[in-house]
């Protein structure tokens, strides 16, 4: 089969006057296409689009040349070439436009899911950017009710489900999903492609969600996730300390940063303090409960509450009942004799001195149960150099 005339023409003008770098591929293209070798021209058209020089040829390429062959193409590939093509054109309807052929194409083909998202997504995120959060809402929607149901995606077309969603509910200051969204996406996606500066923005935004989040008491996954150390040697060091602080329940860390000038600038925090404030003694709660022994935690006095969480002995009782309420321990209250039982206490990421406190506690038992084999045995009910036999 011969090249189509109007391709051949496209091809051969466009070579003519490209930039030097690029008009081996336009030959590359024309070959290829002729022989039909699809395969080879799509691996050919991806080198094309990571060409920062081809960035003005993208459109015009796809509506003369891959337009004519896209039935043919890893649609996968196919998308990813025209979303890179959509970012070239600057009017955001249009923009869209050029997306949407996709989406609407790909929308009638049932073994095509993955691309279907992926096109579906990287329109939402136009949507977004042009404030149409109601369309992006709709489309976020739509596309994890797909994703629910595929047994495997590629990770691409999870990074950008999860990135825009991530951005719509940041937008929405819906924290929780935001903070669930934004690390799924940094898990389908290598910290080495991301710039130091997005870097130490995610960890920002992630931070703030973190401590905003209203039932995020658990962001061990964000402390031991490496993008929080993009923030240590940047000005927002301060945040990352916060973190810390919250998970340990660190009520003295937490007065010394809220008084920063730092943390004073942040009209978002200081507004929220009521809420951080309670947070950190729901926190505080967990930290004093995981401290102690089992036995300990069977009669926890008002007062020891009240000493570990800084607040008054005569709001303990409401913060239990809180903690209680969150599923963040699982226990009574002693009204008379005004103590607190705990049977449970959520798991958490443990730092460094939580883990000492743990070893220490281990250390403890193994010396209390050998102290009683010990006892045993001087009185003849146990024979230890038997039992290592």
């Amino acid at each position: 089969m011969q090249v189509d005339r109007d391709v051949t023409v496209y091809l051969s003008a466009t070579r003519k006057s490209a930039p030097a770098e690029l008009r081996e591929y336009y030959a590359a293209f024309e070959e290829l296409y002729d022989k039909k070798l699809y395969h080879q021209l799509t691996l050919e058209i991806n080198k094309f689009v990571a060409l920062p020089a081809a960035a003005p040829f993208l459109v015009p390429l796809y509506n003369e040349f891959v337009s004519e062959w896209q039935k043919r193409m890893n649609q996968l590939s196919l998308v990813l070439f025209v979303t890179k093509a959509s970012r070239t054109i600057k009017d955001p309807g249009q923009s869209l436009a050029f997306l949407d052929i996709q989406v609407e194409r790909l929308r009638e083909l049932p073994d095509e899911r993955g691309p279907f998202v992926l096109a579906t997504m990287e329109a939402a995120h136009i949507k977004l950017v042009s404030s149409d959060f109601e369309g992006c809402k709709k489309s976020i929607e739509e596309a994890g009710k797909i994703l629910a149901e595929l047994s495997a995606v590629e990770t691409v077309v999870n990074a950008s489900f999860y990135r825009v969603a991530a951005d719509y509910y940041k937008a929405k200051a819906l924290y929780p999903l935001f903070y669930h969204n934004a690390l799924l996406f940094l898990s389908s996606v290598s910290l080495d492609d991301l710039s130091s500066v997005e870097k130490v923005e995610r960890a920002f935004d992630l931070s703030l969600s973190a401590l905003l989040g209203d039932g995020l008491y658990n962001f061990g996954e964000l402390l031991m996730h490496p993008i929080l150390d993009s923030l240590t040697n940047s000005s927002s060091a301060w945040l990352r300390q916060l973190l810390f602080a919250f998970n340990s329940g660190d009520n003295d860390a937490f007065e010394k940063i809220s008084k920063s000038g730092d943390f004073l600038k942040m009209p978002l925090l200081v507004s929220s303090m009521p809420f951080l404030t309670q947070k950190l003694c729901l926190m505080s709660l967990m930290e004093s409960v995981f401290r102690r022994s089992k036995e300990e935690r069977g009669r926890l006095p008002f007062s020891a509450i009240a000493k570990d969480t800084r607040v008054a002995v005569n709001e303990v009782e409401h913060l239990v009942m809180k903690a209680l309420s969150l599923g963040l321990i699982r226990g009574s209250i002693d009204e008379i004799d005004e103590t607190v039982s705990v049977t449970w206490v959520q798991p958490r990421v443990l730092e460094m001195s939580q883990i000492k406190t743990i070893r220490d506690r281990l250390a403890e038992w193994s010396g209390n149960v050998k102290e009683k084999v010990v006892a045993l045995e001087k009185e003849g009910l146990v024979d230890i150099s038997a039992a290592a036999e």
